[in-house]
């Protein structure tokens, strides 16, 4: 039926939109990136699908993650490998490799990505886009996630346009298990709003495990941050972010993400990839007990680091990532002894954004800053108290303004 006019439409009426594969939408299969994963179609689409499709996007097909979002490189037996438009002998970053490349190439102005250790704002940062980790809670799906590690969004160019569809994504479900009232606005209309003064901006760029560089560019992307926000008006200051020790974060998270992740159905487990295979026999040797206990020890570091920085900080300025978009291939050496050590090559992309899955914070990628030897986009990571997406964007738009990035584009070969 023909709509009357402009406003009968729905906000991004006919607009194209790739889902990433781990998500169902009806009539096509879900791989979650395996070789071991049947192909029958799936019976109905998932509620975020739902509320992308009521909006008016159309869904263009599916993006390629890695195999069931485990890695921050897409290189699987099952969708080969996945390659930046900024740089092919690199990767674009993941587990939403694939959503992470269709924007920055340009075959889609938006994709939805899933982040649940920094799957959002690592392929933001690798690729030149903006990536909103959302709230604990604000966006909802027929189930929780991971104990709600995860949670879905968006890759963008813009500022407003991660905004305009969180607008869609954040309403209010009274059926789910954690839903929070609906936003007392509308966040695309807080992009019209003069931006916010005299906020208490703090600062991290050490790594939070021991041992980890972190790239000059990285730490640069941070002091450009700093120096915008206080000739902007804000302050900054030198407060220290009461993180847990790494080894308590890297327990309480793994036991969590290792069982979240061995529930897929499976048509074939013995085509599963080794460091899944591994993670699987890992989830199958925790039981009931130590399993509730690692939920409660996650709350229990979450609560302390949430209420530190509500005391210290209005919003935290951080590296995205700890390294530049690795090569294709980074994620290998070691594995043929050792299946996991896949998962410790990867601790330079994830170092900065994971914990903020576990406290479960608004944290957002933006690509403020290149590195100048390579021309590769480097992101930095704004966080927000819980249910601060407002200032987050508010200040984000700001940042855009003061660093335009929308103009730049991978260089055509």
């Amino acid at each position: 039926m023909r709509a009357r006019s402009a406003e009968d439409l729905p906000p991004f009426h006919g607009v194209p939109l790739p889902v990433k594969d781990l998500l169902d939408v009806a009539g096509w299969p879900t791989t979650h990136g395996s070789a071991g994963a049947g192909h029958e179609p799936a019976a109905a689409s998932d509620l975020v699908v739902r509320r992308f499709v009521d909006a008016g996007f159309i869904p263009l097909g599916k993006t390629t993650t890695s195999e069931f979002g485990a890695l921050p490189f897409t290189e699987s037996e099952a969708l080969g490998i996945s390659r930046s438009p900024w740089d092919p002998d690199r990767t674009p970053g993941g587990s939403s490799s694939g959503a992470g490349a269709a924007v920055a190439a340009g075959m889609a102005p938006i994709a939805h990505a899933e982040d649940g250790g920094g799957s959002i704002r690592i392929p933001a940062s690798c690729n030149g886009l903006v990536g909103l980790k959302p709230t604990r809670g604000l966006v909802t799906n027929a189930t929780v996630c991971a104990e709600g590690l995860a949670t879905s969004g968006v890759l963008t160019r813009t500022v407003a346009d991660t905004a305009a569809v969180l607008d869609v994504l954040a309403r209010h479900d009274p059926a789910a298990w954690w839903s929070p009232p609906a936003p007392r606005g509308s966040f695309a209309a807080a992009m019209k709003a003069d931006p916010p003064t005299g906020l208490r901006i703090g600062a991290l760029t050490d790594s939070p495990i021991e041992g980890i560089h972190v790239h000059p560019a990285c730490v640069e992307a941070v002091t450009v941050t700093l120096r915008t926000l206080e000739s902007a008006g804000h302050h900054i200051v030198d407060t220290r972010l009461p993180l847990p020790r790494a080894d308590e974060l890297v327990a309480a998270f793994t036991t969590i993400w290792n069982v979240g992740g061995s529930g897929i159905a499976l048509a074939d487990p013995d085509r599963v990839e080794p460091h899944n295979r591994a993670l699987r026999a890992a989830a199958r040797s925790i039981d009931s007990w130590s399993y509730a206990q690692g939920v409660r020890k996650t709350q229990q570091l979450s609560r302390r680091v949430v209420e530190g920085f509500v005391e210290g900080f209005d919003l935290l300025v951080t590296p995205a990532m700890a390294c530049l978009p690795p090569l294709v291939g980074a994620w290998r050496p070691g594995t043929d002894v050792d299946p996991l050590a896949a998962l410790r090559n990867s601790y330079p992309m994830g170092v900065f954004t994971s914990v903020f899955n576990v406290t479960g914070q608004p944290a957002i990628s933006l690509p403020v800053h290149h590195d100048d030897s390579t021309g590769l986009p480097v992101g930095v990571q704004l966080v927000a108290a819980p249910w601060r997406e407002d200032l987050l964007l508010q200040v984000s738009r700001a940042l855009e303004l003061a660093h335009p990035w929308t103009g730049r584009r991978p260089p055509v070969s």
